[in-house]
């Protein structure tokens, strides 16, 4: 009878225990189906099309710069129709320049000489000037907020005022002559690139800079190693883009007693000898045409 109890009771433990592990897997796997339908029926929140967002966005931005820009026409008196029915007047001017003059060829040319040096001392100023202010002038690099600002007031204090501005300054400092006009150039052009400069410091990885720092070197180390060798492509770009423009700069700041070829530029127009200004104006187009060449060969060459 003992044993017959205890068989009994072994069996009924043995059924209760199946019976919930099988209980406890139903409820599992009816939880997993649940879940697994909830997902599959769910969907997501109605977002509105980014599309539609990014169309007003462009309208209300066409219809700005259209407010500008017809608002800027209205204040400067464009009057395009004018201009064709006075195209007669301007080919009467234009006749006189057809036949230009050879006679001072050799001077004029020796001027375009000067204005080429100009240009190029000018330049070379101006790479000087502006690598101090752009790494002061770099919010990434410089060493202090008053810094900071009190560079990037300067730079833009260089580049506001004109080299024609400068050339008067100097004109009275130093006289007439090349000398004034490169000084003029160089400040000016100390901004411009002393603002592109600092731009692209701006924008350099951080990641280079970091890891020169991290073995200890010191700030100079970290300019040369982690600075410089990432910004001097476009440096060196940039010098050479701002010699084109100072080459047509220096073409005019003659005018002003800054010496090349402006001076005689200016006295041919003043004076009506169209023919001798075409002259002038002849060897500019060259001289400017040579010197973009040069420096595009230079540019593959060195970037």
């Amino acid at each position: 009878m003992r044993g017959c109890s205890r068989s009994s009771a072994r069996s009924r433990s043995r059924c209760r225990w199946r019976t919930s592990t099988c209980w406890r897997g139903r409820r599992e796997d009816v939880s997993l189906a649940a879940s697994a339908l909830s997902a599959l029926y769910a969907r997501p929140a109605p977002q509105a099309p980014p599309h539609a967002s990014h169309l007003r966005r462009n309208v209300m931005a066409t219809l700005g710069l259209a407010l500008v820009f017809g608002a800027a026409a209205r204040v400067i008196e464009l009057r395009p129709l004018e201009l064709l029915h006075d195209a007669g007047n301007i080919g009467v001017f234009l006749r006189g320049y057809l036949h230009p003059s050879f006679a001072h060829l050799s001077e004029y040319a020796w001027q375009c000489v000067i204005t080429v040096c100009i240009a190029l001392w000018g330049t070379l100023l101006g790479a000087g000037i502006a690598v101090p202010l752009g790494l002061l002038g770099a919010r990434n690099l410089a060493p202090h907020p008053v810094v900071y600002f009190a560079a990037r007031r300067l730079m833009d204090l260089l580049r506001a005022v004109n080299e024609f501005v400068f050339a008067l300054m100097f004109v009275t400092a130093v006289g007439l002559g090349p000398f004034a006009g490169m000084l003029a150039l160089g400040i000016h052009t100390g901004g411009v690139l002393g603002k592109l400069l600092s731009e692209t410091i701006e924008s350099i990885d951080p990641g280079q800079v970091e890891g020169v720092a991290a073995v200890g070197a010191g700030r100079l180390h970290v300019i040369s190693f982690g600075v410089v060798p990432q910004v001097m492509p476009n440096f060196l770009s940039y010098i050479l883009l701002r010699f084109e423009s100072d080459i047509r700069s220096a073409s005019v700041i003659g005018m002003v007693g800054g010496g090349g070829i402006g001076f005689y530029l200016w006295d041919t127009i003043r004076a009506f000898n169209d023919r001798e200004a075409a002259t002038v104006i002849l060897l500019i187009v060259l001289m400017v045409m040579a010197v973009d060449v040069v420096s595009s060969r230079i540019r593959r060459l060195a970037i």
